[in-house]
């Protein structure tokens, strides 16, 4: 098959480990900057460019990973893809409606799936009752349009929030208040949902002086069991916004486990080095499941 990765980072080592997956299996794998992507729009013609004039209309799927702040034109190339009869692991739409982050709790609690409880106002009037709204401090401060896992600030004292809240609405920040979930001790899941299936789980614990753990300020990760429950509602999450390969971030709670976040383009390497599963290739086989293409056997050796 002939496979693009949309992605802005060859480099990236979760783009790496897919190509590579994608060459094993002896696909036609490559990399293409969602930027240098342009399309026509035309009744009769329509068609997909890449830089120098590259025709790539007759891809046969495409797997997209597109960064928060390339959303809107990402989202673009990949509804053209469709509208050409590629198959895209995760559509346009599905993508689109991850990456906004109110929307997904709204979306999430009409079915049937647990969110911290969480606040949103308009008004700078509302802050005191907003922040009572989350049972008080400590609090999140979480900023909708923040990529994944950053924008997102531990207020410990209500006067704390209350600044935090100030300042950023000073900037025009679009946020929301969340409780703090006290109990889960620094400590998250991440599960990694492949074709309706939970492919692998990881603990991820914060380092010291920490709330949350992520690449940046650090922090342990581990591979670790998870419920019925939990498993139940991960792929319940992902398969509601229609995403074929995600990653769900939840914490477990008093009252049982609450979902965080679902992205749709997680990183693997650091997962495969963890769980030590060819994360990637399954990826490569969600594709090929679903353009039913199946491996050629090789021809019997003739003595």
């Amino acid at each position: 098959m002939k496979i693009g990765l949309l992605a802005s980072n060859p480099e990236l080592p979760s783009n790496q480990r897919i190509l590579e997956a994608g060459e094993e299996r002896g696909h036609r794998i490559r990399f293409y900057d969602i930027r240098q992507c342009y399309i026509k729009l035309d009744a009769e013609q329509p068609e997909i460019h890449y830089r120098g004039g590259q025709l790539l209309n007759k891809l046969d799927a495409v797997i997209p990973r597109i960064r928060p702040d390339l959303t809107y034109y990402g989202c673009a190339v990949v509804r053209q893809f469709e509208n050409l009869g590629i198959f895209s692991l995760n559509s346009a739409n599905a993508i689109s409606h991850s990456r906004d982050k109110l929307f997904c709790l709204q979306h999430f609690l009409t079915q049937g799936i647990p969110i911290p409880t969480t606040g949103l106002a308009d008004s700078p009037l509302e802050t005191e009752e907003l922040i009572e709204m989350v049972n008080g401090a400590p609090l999140l401060v979480k900023l909708l349009e923040g990529p994944e896992r950053r924008g997102v600030v531990l207020a410990e004292s209500r006067n704390a929030g209350e600044s935090l809240i100030t300042a950023f609405r000073s900037l025009q920040a679009n946020l929301l208040v969340q409780e703090f979930i006290k109990e889960a001790d620094g400590k998250s899941l991440r599960l990694l949902v492949v074709d309706n299936k939970v492919v692998c789980a990881v603990e991820r614990q914060a380092a010291p002086g920490q709330f949350r753990s992520n690449k940046t300020i650090g922090g342990a990760i581990s591979a670790t069991r998870i419920s019925a429950e939990e498993r139940k509602l991960a792929i319940k999450a992902v398969k509601s916004l229609d995403l074929k390969v995600a990653g769900v971030d939840m914490l477990r709670s008093r009252r049982g486990p609450l979902l965080i976040e679902v992205t749709s383009s997680p990183a693997l390497d650091d997962l495969e080095s963890v769980v030590g599963k060819d994360l990637a290739g399954n990826l490569i086989s969600t594709v090929e499941k679903k353009l039913g293409w199946k491996r050629k056997l090789a021809s019997p050796v003739s003595t």
